[in-house]
């Protein structure tokens, strides 16, 4: 797969990785104006709506009745139904703002696809019930995103785990679940080098918190090198150098959950 090449053939291969059955698919165009209504709460996000995308694609509604998968519902969130969206993207920049704003804006868990011209990336994040606000949905913790490139095995075999044949199937959250946690295994092959599907909950969870402690320690060094570079006085700098093969070592050891 060609992540470099026409953003629209790289996203009928990703939409395709998917099997979606042709009960789901809409592919209905949607107005930006109903995420400047529902999902931009300042100016400049409204700004960043209008001058940041191209083109949005309903590519499929994916419903118990169109996926044979029951819904999900609990205290905290319903599944009723889940989105497959395609963005097309003026411009890379800015897109982890805009991935945020459209989960936001979509009151359905949203399976997002961004396209720029520097190939692809999907996004996915859980939504439950406001607490103050009845029948308004938020976001369950902060979006997952990855751009798809990397070594051409790792695209292919991320590509094959996504088929909905692999994923759970007991209800529309586990469902939702397993191409998240599918997501988290191309992100742990970015540092690992090698794509490896998770074998069950506990480890795709392990992976996420690994994942998650990598790139505190991966800013924070970023940080330290920066006030390295300032230092003039040479104890200081090999202080803040030990700080930092410290670092290194603790992200070692959290790369061993990968």
């Amino acid at each position: 797969m060609n992540v470099v090449g026409d953003a629209r053939l790289v996203s009928s291969d990703l939409i395709a990785a998917f099997d979606l059955p042709a009960a789901a698919l809409v592919n209905q165009r949607i107005p930006k104006k109903l995420l400047v209504e529902n999902g931009a709460p300042t100016t400049a996000d409204r700004k960043l709506i209008q001058e940041g995308i191209e083109e949005i694609t309903w590519v499929a509604a994916l419903k118990p009745a169109s996926i044979g998968v029951p819904e999900y519902r609990d205290e905290q969130r319903s599944y009723l139904e889940l989105a497959v969206l395609l963005v097309d993207l003026r411009e890379a920049g800015k897109v982890t703002r805009l991935a945020e704003l459209i989960h936001r804006a979509i009151p359905y868990p949203v399976l997002l696809i961004l396209a720029d011209n520097g190939g692809l990336m999907l996004s996915l994040a859980h939504i439950r019930w406001a607490q103050k606000e009845a029948d308004k949905t938020v976001l369950d913790g902060e979006p997952s995103m990855a751009r798809l490139s990397g070594q051409a095995s790792d695209q292919r075999d991320f590509l094959q785990a996504l088929s909905l044949r692999c994923q759970p199937r007991t209800d529309l959250h586990a469902l939702y679940q397993g191409w998240l946690d599918t997501l988290t295994a191309l992100q742990a092959a970015a540092i690992t080098g090698r794509f490896v599907k998770s074998e069950n909950v506990q480890q795709a969870s392990a992976r996420r918190a690994a994942l998650h402690r990598c790139r505190e320690i991966d800013d924070e060094m970023a940080r330290l090198r920066l006030a390295a570079a300032k230092e003039k006085q040479m104890a200081r700098q090999v202080a803040v150098n030990m700080e930092i093969k410290a670092l290194l070592a603790e992200r070692e050891r959290a790369a061993t959950n990968l």
